[in-house]
């Protein structure tokens, strides 16, 4: 059992368990055929690191002291209330480098009964994102029986294009040029009725999704930790935002225990256009 939180926002004083936490916000719910709910999850130092760069090798590590298990635990609850999951051909490439962890499943128990409780499938689909179309695909997903489908843009190559089709992989077009956007995007994936769905696709996918007014939701953790470097990635990766970036913080809640010295905030936030408070 991990240590409790404390809630600061709304209604500061009570102290919380963390498990169940983000299962009770009932994700799985607040979509629609109408109006599918987009939400992403992120975390990041007081510095705004998100991962760091290792220019001799042209690698993007996330720094080990950054994540704790609690951060992972509510990404999983996250997780569990997916419909769909929206990665990147980079994470692909990364995960069969061994340099990051697989997240693609549903892995803890009780979270694949409280799926089963809630009528939804096994795990969840996924969608890859990528301009090149050039990464592996990884063999846990048709090892659970997963859906995938492959984003991409108008102007991708044909060649991996018909590559990707004769294994078998649908194509989402959803985009003018090589990268895939975020309205796109979400039009397709609304056609095809997934109404819970999980951005895991790092800075870009987050950067198109806002300023194309796609994001219902942004959950944060943010460790009480100074990381520094020169090399590094952010939550943004775009120019400067306008109203498109205003957030309200819908709730907050304070870890003492970890990172070990520091601690961290778990926050939510909403978007006003989406009404999703």
């Amino acid at each position: 059992m991990q240590n409790p939180l404390l809630r600061l926002y709304p209604q500061p004083g009570e102290k919380c368990a963390i498990e169940g936490l983000y299962l009770d916000h009932q994700v799985q719910k607040l979509g629609s055929a109408e109006s599918p709910f987009v939400y992403a999850n992120f975390l990041s130092s007081l510095d705004g690191r998100i991962a760091l760069k290792d220019t001799s090798q042209n690698k993007t590590f996330i720094p080990k002291h950054l994540t704790t298990a609690a951060d992972f635990r509510l990404f999983s609850e996250l997780h569990a209330q997916a419909d769909c999951l929206v990665t990147h051909g980079g994470y692909l490439r990364s995960l069969a480098e061994g340099r990051l962890g697989n997240i693609l499943q549903v892995r803890d128990r009780d979270l694949a009964e409280w799926r089963r409780n809630n009528n939804l499938s096994a795990q969840p689909a996924v969608i890859i994102a990528s301009a090149s179309l050039n990464f592996p695909m990884h063999n846990s997903l048709a090892e659970h029986g997963q859906t995938v489908y492959i984003a991409t843009g108008r102007n991708a190559d044909p060649g991996r294009i018909h590559y990707w089709q004769d294994l078998g992989y649908s194509i989402l077009i959803s985009g003018d040029d090589r990268m895939v956007h975020g309205a796109p995007l979400i039009h397709e994936l609304h056609g095809l009725g997934y109404k819970s769905i999980y951005l895991i696709a790092g800075p870009q996918m987050l950067d198109t999704v806002i300023r194309e007014k796609q994001l219902s939701r942004l959950y944060l953790t943010s460790t009480h930790q100074l990381i520094g470097g020169t090399d590094f990635h952010t939550l943004l990766t775009g120019s400067v935002l306008g109203p498109e970036g205003n957030l309200r913080l819908m709730t907050m809640y304070y870890d003492p225990y970890s990172p070990p010295g520091s601690g961290q905030f778990f926050m939510q936030f909403g978007l006003e256009r989406s009404g999703n408070y």
